[in-house]
């Protein structure tokens, strides 16, 4: 682990395959009890959709995750009462189309946010306590978390002590 400026904290990880991915999200999931803004970042199949669907049921939601991509979020009940609101934004022609999802609402003190897609929405996101950015590989997928808040902080020292 190391410290960028002593702005954020980041890790590295190699995920050889989908299984690791999945076990990894499981990780997380199972220390977060809070709310929390998590921004997923990476090209198409990079595992961004992967990684959210297991962090969702890990979560205690039992059911199909569905993929948000037409729809620009799904809400799902998770454990410790809260909601996780799954964003995918890759069809978002204009950032402000996001106000009309009644977006601002979902980011709040209680629930949690996965955004696909980050970058089609600068400037109407709040500040993220991960950010996650998936990257390929020859075999396997590169995932480097930073977590930029102090709670991005506490669940990373959490997770990865």
């Amino acid at each position: 682990m190391q410290s960028d400026n002593g702005q954020s904290i980041i890790k590295k990880f190699f995920l050889a395959d989908e299984s690791q991915q999945v076990a990894l999200a499981r990780k997380v999931a199972s220390h977060l009890e809070s709310s929390f803004v998590m921004l997923l970042k990476g090209d198409l199949g990079a595992g961004k959709t992967t990684f959210a669907r297991a962090f969702i049921q890990a979560s205690g939601f039992d059911g199909i995750v569905k993929s948000p991509t037409y729809t620009l979020v799904e809400p799902y009940p998770i454990s410790h009462n809260r909601m996780c609101y799954h964003f995918d934004l890759y069809r978002l022609a204009d950032p402000e189309e996001l106000e009309f999802t009644g977006a601002r609402d979902y980011f709040n003190d209680n629930d949690v946010c996965l955004v696909e897609w980050p970058e089609k929405a600068e400037g109407y996101l709040p500040l993220a306590d991960w950010v996650c950015e998936f990257s390929y590989l020859n075999k396997g997928r590169d995932l480097i978390i930073k977590a930029l808040t102090g709670k991005g902080k506490n669940l990373m020292l959490q997770v990865f002590p």
